[in-house]
């Protein structure tokens, strides 16, 4: 038997860590001075906003009360981040290396969430199918960083 009670735990972590993430993109694309890749961080954000919906139903349907802020932890984050880049200053490739740090460590909570044997089949089935966005973003990154750690070799 399955625990509802630990599937809406875990759901809300991803929730939690894909609101992060839509406020580490709608941040990146703020601060990016390409217009394309602020156009891109603004799509990501706005896909991720979908996958918070998608994982707040499946909360819902389990009975829970899905989470509506980001971590404590991701805010102190971004408040750091803000302080170094008054006084280093940031460019597109300080924001794409950024993003990239962040993807990581999301693609890395939804990979232990998708392996997860104690949540419910229909709870691993909703992570697989938004998964999808997080790995495509989490790829689309790496490539970005990569073009841009080449371009400035």
């Amino acid at each position: 038997m399955f625990d509802d009670n630990r599937d809406t735990i875990v759901l809300n972590g991803l929730i939690e860590t894909t609101l992060d993430s839509v406020d580490g993109y709608r941040r990146a694309a703020d601060e990016a001075t390409n217009s394309r890749f602020s156009a891109e961080f603004r799509s990501r954000a706005q896909e991720r906003e979908q996958v918070v919906a998608t994982l707040r139903d499946e909360v819902r349907r389990l009975g829970g009360t899905p989470e509506d802020d980001g971590s404590v932890l991701a805010a102190a984050h971004r408040t750091f981040l803000s302080l170094r880049d008054k006084i280093t200053g940031s460019d597109d490739h300080a924001v794409i290396a950024e993003v990239d740090r962040g993807e990581s460590y999301l693609n890395e909570k939804w990979e232990t969430a998708i392996k997860d044997d104690t949540l419910s089949p229909e709870t691993r089935s909703a992570i697989g199918n938004c998964y999808d966005s997080i790995r495509a973003g989490h790829d689309r990154s790496e490539q970005l960083h990569q073009a841009i750690d080449a371009t400035n070799a």
